[in-house]
Parts: structure tokens; C-alpha cells; sequence
């Protein structure tokens, strides 16, 4: 068996110290002090749950860090104790037994047990629940079994070698049992954790109250009164709160607005980059003409990137060659593979028989080369909805006509289960190079629960599939890396995707709050912050 554990007495001081996570944000210049209630205001999609059992998107990732703690927390990318103090790992790697803390209660009351794990393994796995992200972080998880009051056992149906960093997410998070029996509708008003605070109220389509956790069982205590999570979609609106003093951190900062905020010493900038995959453009390969490889690639060649990035982004986004993020160490990137070249891209349409028509829009057998493109208004900041026009006018002058449709978080989900996109920008948060078979193996295709399928290319390689299932399979860092760098080169090369940049996550606030702490997935956490008076 191989075994991990804490150094004794560490697990306490580690979780409360940074949240299950490496990095922390903000200065220590000023002594803690506790009292007042913070107020975030969010230009994210406001959740349809505070469940992240149910879905799971970056919206409910960064409310509920406030409220639900992992079993596992990351430290400079590596797993390491949080809920759990300790975990051995089978020699055939497909048995995971867990040591459980015995000094935490659920904010109901409900104690902290193996039992509790068990049922919130088989509440993510349950269709009903209608689970994607944590649904697909655990299929390798066959059956979760309570060996004793502080031990769970996890059978795996094989070799899983990024389920202690999948199970560093908040989509995996633990909830209150007694809780979960509740219908799913009172669930997703007031989800129940075990984390420095609990849900009091949701006002819909308005904000969220936080309540503090008097007895959280961390070694820090939560500093703050409470916390208010206000729903604010307008850019301008947030930033000018924040900068009269209303609001006190803003998330989905403009590239302006950093700018802006870089010369001021009343505001600081927490840049947080996401794990998991870059901001890229995904080409459905499954549906009408990206199923002519001659057709991506020419796609990919009239896309003119560069200066959009440069001009609207103001220099706080870099151009990415990579499906990964620039925070994942396995990234490989291949720029000669994204270079704008028009000449090339008209090259191969003329090869693949579509002509020019009238309009300057290429036809063949009386079709227009038309592609589909549906924008979620809710993750694509305006300067990346700007990117995408400067890309839809470039491949215009190539022939290809990009229809852009923006639309709501729901419609856009909708879209994309019914198939109806050519292109699509979704971004994928997920903690390790793992994120590469979720996206990528052809099995990603079928859709989880809810309705929504990862491998939004609807790649289907065997190559692919078998280099990512390996990766999955090895504990040898050097032999993943390999692997991964080996799927990457393939999945580069098959004109599925367009890198673009990485996630954006920058988190502006006032230069009197202080002891901000990021978590796994990079959302910020309140755990030990506190506001100068």
C-alpha cells in the first residue's frame, strides 16, 4: 500500500491557513481584526443552485468555496490533507481508502463521517442529480464503502491517477447528508457544508447572504460577520461600486478596468489564472462542414488572433498555443500550427471545392460555407465578444461567414445539448492535465446527466483515447508527461481546436480588505480575510 498523511498536527494549520489550497492573494499589513460583513459583487452568471452537486459551473465553484470544503486540498499542485488526513492507494491503484478528521460538524449539526462521504459520492453519481463536472471528475469511482466511522474505501474501476486532484474540487465538495434528503429545490436555496460560512438567504436575480460559521472547526476562525454576494452583470456598474466604496471585491474585472486599477493604490488586482483547459475555440467535428478536416484547418489559418488580443486585452492576456492552461505543468504548445496565413486557408477551400459566390461567401453544391457560433454573454467578457468579431470579419475575408449568436447561460447550454453549434468558445475548469480526457477521449461525447458532453470538438480518435486513458492509468509523473504531451501534439494537429489565451480570472479589491486565500479551482476564499475600520 502506499500511504500519504499529514505531518501531525499540520492538517489543521494547513486548511485554515490557505483553504485546501498553494497561493495566498492579498498583504498581511494590517492586524486582523473581526466583525463587518464584506460585500462581492459578481458579473458571472448568477447559479441556477448553490448546489455545485447539480451542473457544476465556475459560478458555483465561486460561491460555494465559502461554504463546502473538499476532502482533499491542493499545495503548489499537489494533492494534500483537508477533510481527510490521510490516504492509502492500493498497489494495482484501483483501491483508495481515506482517514477522516473526527472534529467537524456539518453547519446543521450533522457530524462529519464516512457515511457523509459515502452519500455525497453517490448524490454526484446519481443521475437525478443531474451532475456534469463532478460526475465526470469521479467515473472512475465504482463504489464508496464506510469501513468505519472515520474510513471510506473507494473501489475504482481502474487506475485513476488525478482523482485525489479531482477530488480537490468544489464540484465534489461535501455536504450535509441530512441536507441532501431535503427535495433538490430546498438543497439548491441552502446548501449545508462544513466551511467558515453558511447560506442565509438568496434573494434571486439580487444576492445571497452569507451568515459566519461561529463554529467552524478550523484553527482560524472565520474573521468576518458574514458576506454579501451580490449579482451585479453590468462591467461598468461593478467597477464603479467598487471604486465608491460599495462594493468591496469584484470578479470578471475588464481589460480597462485593470489598467485603470494598476495605478490605483486603493485597489489591488488578485490574478488567479484557472486550471484545466485555456479560453480556445472549439470546431465541432461531429456536425455539418468541420467534418472536412481541409475545412477546419482552413478555419483555423483565417482567423486573425493576434491583434484582437493585443488591442483589447490591453496586455493582460498572453495569445496561447496550448489546449491547457499556462498554470498546468504537462502544457505543450505548437505556434506554427495558429498562424494567420489567409493565402493557405483560401488554398484549401478551393482544394475542398467551395467556391467563391457572389457575396464573397463561398458555396458549394448550393450551400453557403456557413458556421454556427453561439456566445455565452454570461462567460465571455465584452472585449473576448469583441475577439470574436475581429475573427469573424477575418474569416469573412476568406469566404467563411461566421454567424455569432449571443445568448444566456441557459440558451447557450441548451445550444450546445442539441447540438447546434460549428464553433463554440467553453471554457473548462478542472484541476490537472486530466481535463485533456474529459475534453478530448471520444467517451466525453456521450453527454453526463445533465445533458452537457465535454468533448464539444466531438473528437473521436482511438490514438487520442488511448494516450489519455494511459496517462489516467500511470502514477510516474515522467510517463504522464509524455502522454499527455503526445495526446496534445495529436489533438493540436487535428484542426479541432484554436488556442486563444488563458482563462481569465482577475479579482479586484479594496486595499482594506485583506487575508484573501485562493482555493484549488482559483476562486477566492473569505476564510481568513478581514476589512481595516
Amino acid at each position: 500500500m502506499r500511504a500519504v498523511s499529514a505531518v501531525a498536527g499540520a492538517a489543521t494549520i494547513l486548511i485554515a491557513l490557505t483553504a485546501c489550497t498553494g497561493s495566498g492573494a492579498s498583504t498581511t499589513s494590517s492586524t486582523p481584526v473581526a466583525g463587518g460583513t464584506l460585500t462581492y459583487a459578481s458579473g458571472d452568471a448568477e447559479p441556477t443552485c448553490l448546489d455545485p452537486h447539480v451542473g457544476g459551473n465556475y459560478p458555483q465553484a465561486l460561491l460555494s468555496t465559502q461554504y463546502i470544503e473538499e476532502l482533499v486540498g491542493l499545495r503548489d499542485g499537489k494533492p494534500v490533507p483537508a477533510l481527510a488526513t490521510k490516504w492509502t492507494t492500493s498497489d494495482d491503484g484501483t483501491t483508495l481508502t481515506f482517514t477522516l478528521r473526527d472534529d467537524v460538524t456539518f453547519t446543521d449539526g450533522t457530524p462529519f463521517d464516512a457515511a457523509a462521504v459515502v452519500r455525497n459520492i453517490e448524490h454526484v453519481q446519481d443521475p437525478k442529480t443531474a451532475s456534469s463536472t463532478g460526475y465526470l471528475a469521479l467515473q472512475s469511482v465504482k463504489q464508496a464503502t464506510a469501513t468505519d466511522d472515520h474510513t471510506v474505501t473507494l473501489a475504482l474501476s481502474r487506475p485513476d491517477s488525478a482523482l485525489l486532484e479531482s477530488l480537490s474540487q468544489p464540484w465534489v465538495g461535501m455536504e450535509s447528508p441530512k441536507a441532501l434528503e431535503r427535495s433538490e429545490a430546498a438543497n439548491c436555496e441552502s446548501p449545508v457544508g462544513t466551511g467558515p460560512f453558511t447560506v442565509t438567504n438568496w434573494k434571486h436575480g439580487d444576492r445571497v447572504t452569507l451568515a459566519k460559521n461561529a463554529d467552524y472547526w478550523g484553527s482560524t476562525k472565520p474573521r468576518l460577520s458574514g458576506i454579501t454576494w451580490r449579482f451585479l452583470p453590468d462591467a461598468t456598474s461593478r467597477y464603479a461600486a467598487l471604486q465608491a466604496g460599495q462594493v468591496d471585491v469584484i470578479d470578471n474585472a475588464q481589460p480597462d478596468q485593470l489598467k485603470a486599477a494598476s495605478a490605483k493604490a486603493a485597489i489591488r488586482d488578485l490574478d488567479a489564472p484557472r486550471p484545466g483547459a485555456s479560453n480556445r475555440l472549439e470546431l465541432n467535428s461531429g456536425h455539418g462542414v468541420f467534418q472536412d478536416e481541409a475545412v477546419r484547418k482552413a478555419f483555423i489559418a483565417g482567423a486573425e488572433v493576434d491583434p484582437g488580443i493585443t488591442s483589447l486585452f490591453l496586455g493582460t492576456a498572453e495569445r496561447s498555443y496550448s489546449v491547457l492552461s499556462s498554470v498546468e505543468p504537462y502544457g505543450y504548445s505548437d505556434r506554427k500550427l495558429f498562424r494567420y496565413d489567409p493565402s493557405t486557408a483560401k488554398q484549401l477551400l478551393d482544394d475542398a471545392g467551395w467556391t467563391v459566390g457572389s457575396d464573397g461567401i463561398r458555396e458549394k453544391d448550393g450551400k453557403q460555407l456557413t458556421v454556427t457560433f453561439p456566445v455565452s454573454t454570461n462567460q465571455s467578457v465584452p472585449a473576448e465578444r469583441s475577439l470574436f468579431q475581429q475573427i469573424q470579419a477575418s474569416e469573412a475575408e476568406v469566404g467563411i461567414k461566421v454567424q455569432l449568436e449571443e445568448l444566456d447561460l441557459s440558451s447557450w447550454y441548451a445550444a450546445l445539448a442539441k447540438n447546434q453549434y460549428d464553433v463554440v468558445s467553453a471554457p473548462y475548469t478542472k484541476v490537472g492535465a486530466d481535463v485533456l480526457r474529459i475534453l478530448y477521449d471520444s467517451a466525453s461525447i456521450t453527454p453526463a446527466p445533465s445533458g452537457y458532453f465535454a468533448n464539444l470538438a466531438q473528437l473521436d480518435d482511438p490514438a487520442v483515447d488511448d494516450l489519455l486513458q494511459r496517462a489516467a492509468r500511470t502514477s510516474d509523473s515522467g510517463e504522464r508527461g509524455t502522454l499527455y504531451e503526445d495526446a496534445q501534439e495529436k489533438i493540436l494537429a487535428s484542426g479541432t481546436v484554436l488556442p486563444l489565451y488563458d482563462q481569465q480570472n482577475h479579482f479586484l479589491y479594496r486595499s482594506a480588505v485583506h487575508g484573501i486565500e485562493t482555493t484549488a479551482v482559483s476562486t477566492p476564499w473569505f476564510g481568513t480575510a478581514w476589512i481595516d475600520r
